[in-house]
């Protein structure tokens, strides 16, 4: 969504409410490729890039493609640095938040698809599914980690009463009210299942619509196929541990919002650009 507002002249501005959270670690190579395909398919949302402790030129090629970037002071995992973005998302007063990685996986030309069911649908958060349609093309990960995908799918959809198919998509989008959930309460370990069930936990909307992803542009997924039985077992005992976890009571269920956990120890520095 775009506004208008007067400016100290008494001019009228245009000021983004729409937000793109780009979390990267150690992606000099792709950032900049990703920040200009959000700025291209999606003119109408802001980049926030989650410099997540790189240890390269992450945050330099970031700031040059026109990102503000927020620097976190040591590597905080994917949880932490996108509860970080949605602090930011709801300080900033963001009406809309998507997460696109910073490794090119999550290609922008569907976020005005994710936005459309957002809005047409009044879902609070939208996933895009690599399997919900089965004819389209894009990369679907190993193997070894469709099996997993496929368990985690069967569990999540069980829990929740719902058809789920790819849980472990990070490319979703969320509402205001989605913003200030993950802002109070975002699973750190493994976030993309466990914000399905945190979603669910609280009363709030979820679907999935069809996209199609991409492989990374550099690098390699943190999670080896030798690592994969681990990393499954790992996130279903962190699922079942979730269930029985006290939250934070959401707005939307009639509760007082909740302070903030911290993302870390040290603060969060924001470099931002002009």
């Amino acid at each position: 969504m775009i506004k208008l507002f007067l400016d100290k002249h008494g001019t009228e501005a245009v000021v983004n409410r729409n937000l793109a959270i780009v979390p990267a670690y150690n992606e000099a190579e792709a950032i900049a490729s990703t920040i200009a395909s959000i700025r291209d398919r999606a003119p109408d949302f802001d980049v926030l890039v989650i410099d997540d402790g790189s240890t390269d030129a992450t945050a330099v090629h970031a700031r040059g493609a026109g990102a503000t970037v927020l620097r976190m002071p040591f590597n905080l995992g994917i949880g932490g640095a996108m509860q970080s973005g949605y602090i930011y998302a709801r300080e900033h007063n963001y009406d809309v938040a998507v997460q696109v990685d910073g490794d090119g996986q999550h290609d922008p030309q569907h976020i005005h698809d994710l936005l459309a069911q957002l809005y047409a649908a009044e879902l609070n958060m939208v996933t895009g599914s690599r399997f919900l349609d089965p004819n389209m093309d894009g990369y679907r990960s190993s193997a070894s980690r469709r099996v997993g995908i496929r368990i985690f799918a069967l569990v999540v959809s069980l829990i929740i009463g719902r058809r789920v198919t790819d849980p472990t998509s990070g490319f979703r989008m969320t509402d205001r009210r989605g913003i200030e959930l993950f802002a109070r309460d975002y699973p750190h370990d493994y976030p993309e299942v466990e914000a399905i069930l945190l979603m669910h936990a609280h009363r709030l909307r979820s679907r999935e619509i069809p996209v199609e992803m991409r492989p990374r542009l550099t690098g390699s997924s943190a999670i080896s196929s030798t690592q994969s039985v681990y990393y499954m077992a790992k996130v279903l005992l962190a699922v079942f541990v979730g269930l029985f976890r006290a939250r934070p009571l959401s707005e939307s269920a009639g509760g007082k919002p909740a302070q903030d956990k911290p993302v870390g120890t040290a603060s969060v520095v924001a470099e931002r650009t002009t």
